[in-house]
């Protein structure tokens, strides 16, 4: 059964994810560019009449409020926007009647990275020797530093019992579309594990894979906890 998309921010991503959108059973209904949506005045019921789900890859200062709007709108979303998660706790609640997936990294191979993070963060946690490192380049014109991915690593090595610092660094430039990488360092050697995205084209099979997914769900959930239920 076809199923009907809005995408909110035409963008690079947006058109990623209009060019691969038949692929995962959508027909794109609604295209709105940041440029026409200040405060979210785009989102209307009359633009997304019918629409079942949208997807929202826009700016951080813009992602809440469009947030908002698709939630009292009843429309469920995927939103691949990072940087303004000081908001998640009220955009949680705007989605208790209608489903939201966020995520910081909508790619399903950074997102087993993170797993693999993870696992060696609690080996290492228990080896005093060793000093761990997070790095990561983007394209110059992301507006997060460092990213929400970055973060989302440092907070899962946290989790899984690595308690000593994790020095953090972050470089822009050209048309990167993605590299992040976790070190373990000790006077006798140097552990590094990382992660490389080739093109955006991951990230949008992965949030059209959440869109479809999404769609009859109530409340909000990160892409992370739910990758291993997507088709």
């Amino acid at each position: 059964m076809t199923r009907r998309l809005a995408i909110v921010g035409y963008g690079k991503m947006g058109r990623m994810i209009e060019r691969l959108a038949a692929e995962y059973g959508f027909d794109v209904r609604a295209r709105i560019s940041s440029a026409e949506n200040a405060g979210g005045c785009a989102l209307t019921a009359e633009t997304l009449k019918g629409v079942d789900v949208a997807v929202e890859f826009t700016r951080p200062d813009a992602a809440a409020e469009n947030l908002a709007k698709l939630a009292r709108l009843g429309v469920a979303t995927v939103c691949g926007t990072t940087g303004w998660f000081a908001e998640l706790g009220r955009i949680k609640k705007e989605f208790e009647g209608n489903g939201l997936v966020w995520g910081t990294n909508f790619s399903v191979g950074l997102n087993l990275f993170r797993q693999v993070v993870a696992e060696a963060a609690r080996r290492f946690a228990r080896e005093e020797n060793y000093g761990a490192w997070g790095w990561e380049v983007h394209h110059a014109a992301k507006k997060d530093t460092p990213s929400g991915t970055l973060l989302a690593l440092r907070e899962d090595m946290k989790k899984n019992g690595y308690t000593r610092e994790i020095s953090l660094s972050a470089n822009r430039a050209g048309a990167v579309p993605g590299t992040h990488e976790i070190g373990f360092d000790s006077a006798e050697d140097t552990i590094t594990i990382r992660h490389t995205a080739r093109s955006r084209e991951g990230f949008a099979r992965g949030a059209l894979r959440a869109a479809n997914w999404v769609i009859g769900k109530k409340g909000a959930y990160e892409f992370q906890e739910i990758l291993h239920e997507l088709a």
